[in-house]
């Protein structure tokens, strides 16, 4: 994963009560946002990790930026008290958008990071033009659609968003029914988490491995693995470029040592022991000819 500021958005709205996800949509929420801290901050230690919500009264930010998982779990710990209304989606993305301004490290690449397991509100133009305004500001936009909804309004909106915003494959809507499975352990193998190429994965599985180079397995059978593998490949990735960057410095590095420059072969002193090349002595003997003329004449 490259360098990174993400805000996470986590659904408290009513909808979160429901236990269609063990015990419930927020805790399945909750050990979500915690793998997806974790699987970002080891992919690269400078990057940061906001929380917020946008249920209840309206959105409210939990955490500011940080590298530290504790302000996360606190925020959540205060917000599970908070679980009440509906979701607030387009301002929410619109607060998140803000706090990403505020990061301290302009190179990082801003992301938000929303899980919406309640009906949007909101109408589909405004989150369309939201979705333009998101993508000029370079934002990239990840929903995780989980839970059963009474319709796929909510889904359909999610999908002309997702179209509006997305530039190169960089955000992504993840749809996630229910199922006997973690919602972590689904979130894993998704490429929120995997990167681009978890969504071919599949497809390369008969080739030898996917997106896992000669590991031939299934991620979806072992998510912790997956995702372990594909750190451990991305890390392995960085330690060669690193080196053949380095090969190539100690290469130029030599050449331009191997280039003499102009008078390099000149001895230091001249017959007459005078710095060679300053014409100190070409001066003393120019000055005792002229001497020489004038005692003649």
């Amino acid at each position: 994963m490259p360098l990174q500021a993400v805000m996470i958005i986590v659904d408290n709205s009513e909808s979160s009560r429901n236990g269609d996800y063990q015990p419930s949509r927020f805790d399945a929420q909750a050990d979500a946002i915690n793998i997806i801290f974790e699987g970002i901050t080891q992919s690269n230690p400078e990057s940061s990790v906001g929380l917020m919500s946008m249920g209840g009264k309206g959105p409210e930010v939990l955490s500011t930026l940080t590298t530290e998982r504790g302000k996360l779990l606190e925020g959540l710990h205060r917000i599970r008290k908070k679980i009440s209304g509906s979701a607030h989606l387009a301002t929410g993305i619109q607060i998140a958008s803000l706090a990403l301004k505020h990061r301290q490290n302009k190179s990082q690449r801003q992301r938000i990071i929303a899980f919406v397991c309640s009906p949007v509100a909101d109408d589909e133009k405004k989150l369309v033009s939201l979705a333009k305004k998101m993508k000029k500001g370079n934002i990239d936009i990840d929903f995780v659609l989980f839970g059963e909804l009474d319709n796929d309004d909510t889904q359909k909106k999610l999908e002309a968003f997702n179209n509006a915003v997305k530039t190169n494959e960089n955000s992504h809507l993840v749809v996630i029914p229910p199922s006997g499975k973690l919602l972590s352990d689904q979130l894993i193998t998704t490429p929120i988490l995997l990167g681009e190429g978890a969504a071919s994965g599949a497809a390369g599985m008969a080739e030898g491995g996917g997106d896992f180079g000669d590991f031939d397995f299934d991620p979806s059978a072992d998510p912790e693995l997956a995702l372990a593998l594909r750190m451990s490949m991305e890390e392995e990735n960085a330690r060669q470029a690193k080196a053949a960057k380095e090969q190539e410095e100690a290469a130029k590095k030599t050449s331009l040592e191997g280039i003499k420059e102009e008078g390099e072969n000149q001895p230091l002193l001249n017959e007459q022991g005078e710095p060679s090349g300053s014409g100190s002595a070409d001066k003393k003997d120019i000055k005792k000819g002229d001497d020489d003329k004038m005692d003649t004449s």
